[in-house]
């Protein structure tokens, strides 16, 4: 191609100077993400108290997850425009978020909560995700966790709302639905992809592909792996199966401490699973991936043990809002840390494992694992309605037995005879 660049791996770059609405891009992908939190994360903590409840958040979930793939497929192949996926995203999770405010058991619920609003969620998450990967091509996972922290923590506005006035609930979703179908309308008429290979002209490509500093803690791929090779090494299945583990205990720990009614621990839960995310990114610059994920899966461990110990040691007929003590709020605390930062590192993961050229539609297959998380959180929440001490124990070992695996991940194409 011409005026194109090569590294030292023969990956092709295509410099060119940098837009002027960058920027606006990126805040305007980060209130996308923000306005669909309250799908997954309100919706949790508000409603999923009961089986009805339960299912379709596991339904939602699945939907959710499923519906990022084929979105960004279409997208990278241009076969879909980004407006014309937002658009569709806008009006799903208005849509979502309005059936939300009907109770669970109502007929609508099903179709329009957990059908379109998960379909809904999925294009937003999917699309804006690559469009700021695309644009910040020189720093991707920093700035996707930047987003995805924004779909962690934008439900707290709607759960402190919810707290404070529990009658108004179904306001609350009403409002969330007109502010998403504004706030991701309006994404939708300014987010573009850049050319093919684009790469910012302010940042010479050959001298980053050689930085040093940079491959000791984040190496790059041995080759770029297409989806289908990708499915077909053990690596894929092995972050498939850490996000399944993760993600579900990440859901139901939002489910155990609405249900204590301390609504100041489920804020500090959802704000720290957002905001977490970007603070696990930027060490896993310093001291790398692999060992950044392994400390945020202790964390969300160490969470249950903390959660299960303050619900055990509760007096019986403890009013709501006195349960558990300063030990919930701890194990809030942990779990909020470990219970959001694996998406982003898993998705740099991906890119640190296949490449970068089909990063977009690894990831997504990866993500889609996140469906199995919902039917295991769902699990558990069912198991705590009834003994809450060994669901949050088996939680533990979902927690911990993949932070103890990720050791041995090691990247796809290299000779077996080269150390971890």
């Amino acid at each position: 191609m011409e005026n194109a660049v090569r590294d030292w791996r023969g990956r092709s770059y295509l410099p060119g100077p940098v837009p002027a609405d960058r920027t606006r891009m990126f805040w305007l992908a980060w209130g996308a993400m923000a306005a669909i939190s309250p799908l997954q994360y309100g919706y949790a903590a508000l409603l999923a108290k009961e089986a009805t409840g339960l299912t379709l958040l596991a339904v939602w979930i699945a939907c959710q997850a499923a519906g990022a793939l084929p979105a960004l497929h279409l997208v990278r192949r241009g076969r879909l425009g980004v407006r014309t996926s937002l658009a569709a995203g806008a009006a799903l999770s208005f849509a979502g978020l309005a059936a939300a405010a009907l109770p669970p058991s109502a007929p609508g619920a099903f179709v329009g909560y957990a059908l379109l609003g998960g379909l809904g969620a999925g294009l937003v998450y999917g699309v804006c995700g690559e469009v700021v990967s695309s644009w910040y091509p020189e720093r991707p996972a920093a700035r996707v966790g930047l987003i995805t922290g924004a779909f962690g923590y934008g439900a707290v506005p709607l759960l402190v709302w919810a707290g404070l006035a529990p009658a108004a609930t179904s306001t609350a979703f009403l409002v969330a639905a007109v502010v998403a179908l504004a706030v991701i309308g309006t994404a939708a008429r300014h987010l573009r992809l850049p050319p093919t290979l684009w790469w910012p002209a302010d940042v010479d490509p050959r001298s980053h592909a050689l930085d040093a500093a940079r491959l000791r803690t984040t190496p790059e791929a041995a080759r770029q792996f297409g989806p289908a090779q990708a499915l077909r090494t053990r690596t894929l299945p092995a972050l498939a199966l850490i996000l399944t583990c993760a993600g579900a205990v990440s859901v139901f720990d939002v489910i155990v401490i609405a249900g204590t009614g301390s609504w100041g621990a489920l804020a500090v839960l959802v704000a720290l699973n957002g905001a977490s995310r970007s603070v696990a990114m930027r060490c896993s610059e310093l001291y790398g991936r692999r060992r950044a994920l392994a400390a945020v899966l202790t964390a969300l461990a160490t969470g249950q043990v903390l959660l299960a110990t303050a619900l055990a040691t509760t007096p019986t007929g403890a009013e709501p809002g006195m349960i558990g003590g300063p030990l919930l709020w701890l194990g809030a605390v942990a779990a909020g840390l470990g219970g959001g930062a694996f998406y982003p590192l898993l998705a740099s993961l991906v890119r640190e494992f296949f490449g970068v050229e089909r990063a977009g539609e690894i990831h997504a297959v990866v993500y889609s694992a996140k469906a199995l998380a919902g039917a295991g959180a769902a699990g558990l929440a069912l198991l705590a309605l009834s003994a809450p001490v060994t669901a949050l124990a088996v939680a533990v070992a979902l927690a911990a037995l993949p932070a103890l695996a990720i050791p041995r991940l090691r990247i796809p194409g290299l000779p077996a005879t080269i150390p971890l």
